[in-house]
């Protein structure tokens, strides 16, 4: 507890020595020193070996706890033969609080000793996130960081670092490079390791397919856009353009105005394009735009639909003795049908008597094949222009083996050969019509990188001499014999040349067509010209990984490399190669599991101000870690670290601003999670098994996840959104997922409520028995044995976490309560009554098990109930420690309100300091805990009032001591 001091001057020193000698001393021998002495005292607390003010004032924490004590009046405790007077008990209180007042003064705005400490786990894994662009999380298998005398993991008091635990790191920065892959222009880490081939196969193909799959190449959003622009024109509404409507519903607008020209083509009313011009129009000014999507997406069926009917068919290209799943074949058949995507086939559309429109339909109508020769051809040249508009397919994701024309079974970007590893690559559609100069340049780099990553060109072409010569006739004369699969030199020029003669030679010689002699000469020389570009492209890309690595370096250690440090860094490049006579990409690889081995990337809080005792400031680069470690718990990213280059980081309005940046960002989750976390105490809940799942079968692991993942979205969004603090205690909102809200009996809200990943926020939530984080069913389920409820457990969390109340651990004779609440015949409430009659229990359940009975309307996994598991009503009133009574978790919220509220609001103070600090609390920060209550106070309990007085410290800007230097 801390005491507010206003303007008053604190004692003399003189005066505190007096009054220690008078009235402490002998208070301690009387009444203390009888059980807390030097041979095994209560609790662990020896009150027998502080002689001197000094020795009090240096174990401050030992102290805070006999104020605790002294307050709250149960020590001594009521069996004590030697109980002090009132005011004896007063003049106690007021001494310890003097003296830490007087202390605190005295060093106000200490930064303390914050050592240079390594990261956390945590923090080891968003860093290496933040770092690779991707969430390898390499210190799963680490051992469990201990925690700080505050709770908390990222303190070096608690962050040792051993022998065992190097060699882990090790470990995990090997882990992190096999990740690798080498580009042109540098290097990037995909999310899964990728040494094997087919593991950058994997990496690649899904980065391809992905970029596919992100483009808007649906036709009714197209259909709706261009209807919307023409209300809009209708409307008078100047201001609205084409690329604007394709901007804002994330639509391509080159694409957009192809479709728009189309919809408002003069047409013959015959054929494709008229008849969707005719349900275009059909829709009613006034419509809705429910209405007029229903249309829209009827358009897209008639299109989806007919397409497919209208397009060339390719048939296999056959020659003598070569299989019809031979590589050049197949490629001149993906050729041709990647060309047919926007051809018609003639007369195809006379074929076609059923359409997906409406029955005698104006549309419909339009469909219909003509009688007159001069209609059929106008008819023709429309569905001509309806393919070119409207491709049978944008691009090509799967293929089966072409040459027996199979479905797609998965194959991604498979080129469809006969038990051949190989790609081909068809998007001409989307290229051409749909992406911007920018997106076809992404795309261009993506295959590029493909066949870089991958070595997919090479591989194709060796599983090709391995078919020709082990599943095929044709390569199996003698003369073939050089020309093998597993031979280095098979993808050389002169290797090259010659087995394409010896190759068409025998083809032509046994019969093969004018296209088929085209086919192989093709496949030839497009692999040979590929080979040989790569190989250039391989070798001008070596000095660009260099640059890579050193900026790769520079992000990791989260400042400017010296002189040394780069030199260091390409001399030991130039020994693995030279001396190790690693490959490029291995010794690459070894570079950078030296950056992630190096104290400058895996060691915290170092600056280059010189070791001092005195307070000195952190440096820029040194303050944009630690703001980036509190907030984020992780890196700085490119604009904090910007600011620190530029030396202004440390300006208050800079410092803001980037404050008010980051608590926005996404990332500031990391502060829910690690803080928020380890506050409340369900950081390790993912890990949760405690629950009996046959007795509870809805507590599944997406159960368990989501009841984790509550507290996390609650606390992201009061950030982001800077809002009341007491929202943790009084919201009347909650967010929640299907098995949550499942859980909670909520109903799911409309679809365009729920985000991306599945949640929603749920207002007036009181009516589901929820809001805020009391009645989170984390948390009652994380303090439940499993069989049963705990009242005792609940309350000890709600009076410990939350209110920040200091209780001594049970005694070790402590009798146990009914392990099976179904199988008791008492109730909780009636066995915990029985409980408290024990006089060594009484003091401290007394403090606590109101607290927990109130949420006896909840099950053992969180789960409303009006019955416990014997089949007994359960009742939710309490009497609270202060008198007052209440009923469930309005009467718990209606108590803290009244009485407890800056209870919860000097811990939270006092936690997320600690927290930010990355140490255990001194006295000289009590200063700076009276200014953030009132900064609090003053901002409407705003979020931001506790970052901003943090941050602004000088205990924040400040360090002494070991903490000076990396």
């Amino acid at each position: 507890m801390w005491c507010r001091t206003g303007n008053a001057q604190t004692p003399a020193r003189e005066q505190l020595q007096q009054s220690f000698a008078s009235t402490v001393q002998p208070f301690l021998k009387t009444h203390c020193v009888a059980c807390h002495s030097q041979e095994d005292p209560e609790a662990e607390l020896d009150l027998s070996s502080f002689p001197t003010v000094d020795s009090v004032a240096n174990d401050h924490q030992r102290w805070e706890l006999v104020l605790d004590r002294l307050t709250a009046g149960d020590m001594p405790p009521e069996d004590f033969e030697k109980q002090p007077s009132e005011s004896l008990r007063q003049e106690m209180i007021a001494w310890i609080k003097s003296l830490r007042a007087h202390e605190g003064e005295k060093n106000a705005g200490d930064p303390g000793l914050v050592p240079v400490r390594r990261l956390s786990n945590a923090e080891y894994n968003y860093t290496i996130r933040d770092l690779t662009g991707v969430d390898i999380r390499p210190t799963k298998d680490f051992p469990v960081d201990p925690a700080n005398e505050a709770g908390f993991d990222n303190s070096a008091a608690s962050l040792s670092t051993s022998p065992a635990l190097v060699k882990k790191y090790l470990d995990a920065a090997r882990q992190v490079a096999d990740h690798l892959a080498l580009t042109p222009s540098g290097f990037v880490f995909a999310p899964h390791p990728v040494i094997a081939h087919t593991d950058r196969d994997k990496f690649c193909v899904n980065r391809i397919v992905d970029f596919y799959k992100r483009q808007p190449t649906s036709y009714a959003p197209y259909f709706l856009a261009a209807w919307q622009y023409q209300q809009a024109q209708q409307s008078g509404t100047a201001d609205v353009s084409l690329e604007q409507l394709a901007t804002d519903a994330h639509l391509s607008g080159k694409y957009l105005t192809t479709v728009w020209a189309e919809l408002n083509r003069e047409t013959a009313a015959i054929g494709p394009i008229a008849a969707l011009q005719m349900l275009w129009n059909s829709i009613p000014e006034d419509a809705s735009l429910a209405d007029a999507q229903a249309t829209c997406e009827q358009m897209e069926a008639f299109v989806t639909d007919l397409r497919p009917k209208l397009k060339p068919a390719v048939k296999n290209l056959k020659a003598p003795q070569i299989s019809n799943g031979s590589q050049p074949l197949v490629i001149w058949k993906n050729q041709q049908m990647a060309a047919n995507h926007t051809k018609y086939a003639r007369d195809s559309a006379r074929q076609v008597t059923e359409w997906k429109l409406p029955a005698d339909s104006l549309a419909a109508k339009a469909m219909v094949f003509p009688e007159s020769l001069a209609e059929r051809e106008t008819y023709e040249a429309e569905s001509e222009r309806f393919c070119s508009v409207f491709p049978d397919a944008f691009y090509i994701s799967e293929r089966g083996r072409v040459f027996q024309n199979e479905a797609s079974r998965g194959r991604l970007l498979s080129a469809g050969f006969h038990n051949q590893q190989g790609y081909f690559r068809d998007d001409d559609p989307l290229y051409q019509m749909v992406l911007d100069e920018a997106g076809q340049t992404e795309l261009d780099r993506l295959w590029h990188e493909f066949d870089l990553i991958a070595d997919a060109p090479q591989r194709q072409y060796r599983s090709f001499l391995w078919y020709e010569r082990a599943e095929s006739s044709f390569m199996r004369d003698e003369v073939f014999d050089p020309h093998r699969s597993e031979d280095k030199d098979s993808i050389s020029n002169a290797k090259m040349d010659a087995l394409a003669a010896l190759y068409l030679e025998k083809a032509l010689r046994v019969g093969a067509n004018k296209v088929a002699e085209k086919a192989i000469v093709d496949y030839f020389h497009s692999m040979q010209t590929s080979f040989r570009a790569l190989e250039a492209a391989a070798e001008a890309s070596q000095p660009h990984h260099l640059r890579a690595l050193q900026s790769f370096a520079e992000k990791a250690f989260r400042r400017p490399l010296t002189a040394i440090e780069k030199e260091n860094l390409t001399s030991f490049y130039s020994y693995l190669r030279e001396q190790e006579q690693l490959g490029h990409e291995d010794a690459i690889r070894d570079c950078v599991v030296s950056v992630l081995m190096s104290p400058k990337f895996f060691f915290h809080l170092g600056s280059p101000a010189k070791v001092s005792e005195k307070p000195v400031p952190l440096d820029d680069y040194a303050l944009a870690n630690r703001l980036s470690y509190f907030l984020w718990s992780s890196m700085p990213d490119a604009e904090l670290l910007a600011h620190a280059q530029a030396g202004d980081l440390s300006q208050p309005d800079v410092l803001s601003a980037q404050v008010q940046r980051m608590v926005s960002d996404p990332k500031i989750r990391g502060l829910a999670v690690e803080f928020g976390g380890n506050w409340l105490d369900f950081r390790s809940f993912e890990q949760h098994n405690a629950v009996d799942r046959t007795r509870f079968p809805s507590f599944d692991n997406d159960l368990r996840q989501a009841m984790f993942e509550e507290p996390v979205r609650f606390f992201t969004d009061l950030a982001m959104r800077d809002g009341s603090v007491l929202d943790f205690l009084y919201g009347d909102y909650t967010f929640a997922n299907k098995p949550l809200a499942q859980h909670y009996g909520m109903p799911l809200p409309n679809d365009s409520e729920i985000d991306s990943h599945g949640w929603f926020q749920v207002n007036d939530a009181s009516q589901y028995g929820r809001g805020g984080l009391l009645p989170m069913s984390v948390f009652l389920t994380k303090n439940a044995p499993g069989l049963r409820t705990s009242p005792v457990k609940r309350g000890y969390w709600v009076v410990k976490r939350v209110l920040g109340e200091h209780i001594p651990a049970p005694p070790a004779d402590v009798p146990e309560l009914p392990a099976d609440e179904s199988k008791s015949e008492l109730s909780l409430r009636e066995a915990l009554a029985k409980h408290r009659e024990i006089a060594s229990c009484a003091s401290c359940h007394k403090r606590f098990d109101s607290l927990g009975l109130v949420f006896e309307g909840y099950g053992p996994v969180g789960e409303r109930r009006t019955e416990d598991l014997g089949g007994r009503p359960v009742e939710t009133n309490a009497d609270f420690p202060d008198g007052q009574q209440g009923d469930g978790l309005a009467g718990l919220t209606q108590y803290i309100r009244e009485s407890r509220q800056e209870d919860f609001l000097d811990n939270l103070d006092r936690k997320l300091l600690a927290y930010a600090l990355g140490r255990t609390l001194q006295l000289s920060d009590e200063k700076l805990l009276r200014e953030m209550h009132d900064h609090l106070v003053e901002n409407n309990y705003r979020f931001s009032a506790m970052l901003e007085s943090i941050v602004t410290s000088p205990q924040f800007l400040n360090q002494r001591g070991a903490a000076a230097s990396n």
